[in-house]
């Protein structure tokens, strides 16, 4: 019986350190990184002007990515989504993912504040100016509005962060 990769994916709100974190686990791991701010930015470029084209061309890419990390888990590839997994829908879609082809998968909760998150974003816009106009406040007021967090009942493998002050 071969072995299958383990999907790796993450929750937590907007500057809670999901991309930063991805990319370590997927050194750590050994394992494929796919990031969903790569694949738009290349793929739409200077396209996305608002939270609204985001989702536009999030919903366009799921398709693709879906059929290729499947093909990778069932070769035995780890892969770590930076892709948001921070309502149940889309961690439905992540954890269908892994198990319509028996993968293993594990959730990875930073769960941090309000507070914790907007200093990070802050940093961030200094640190990438390119996204200053999408690392405002505002815009974390309004994704923050549909976070979830992840329960048990999901059917998740969840290892939660949390960072106290």
């Amino acid at each position: 019986m071969k072995k299958l990769g383990t999907l790796y994916f993450f929750c937590g709100k907007m500057g809670a350190g999901k991309s930063t974190k991805s990319k370590q686990l997927a050194i750590d791991k050994q394992a494929v990184l796919l990031s969903e701010d790569e694949w738009i930015s290349s793929l739409y470029p200077n396209q996305i002007t608002s939270f609204d084209d985001y989702l536009k061309f999030s919903v366009q890419l799921k398709p693709l990515v879906k059929k290729l990390v499947q093909n990778l888990l069932s070769v035995g590839t780890d892969v770590v989504m930076d892709f948001p997994g921070n309502t149940q829908k889309q961690r439905k879609w992540l954890l269908d993912i892994a198990s319509e082809v028996n993968a293993r998968h594990q959730l990875i909760f930073l769960n941090l504040n309000n507070e914790q998150c907007l200093r990070q974003i802050a940093q961030r816009r200094n640190e990438q100016p390119e996204r200053a106009a999408l690392d405002t406040e505002a815009v974390f007021i309004q994704v923050t509005s549909f976070f979830e967090a992840p329960e048990a009942s999901e059917g998740l493998n969840i290892l939660e962060f949390s960072v106290k002050e």
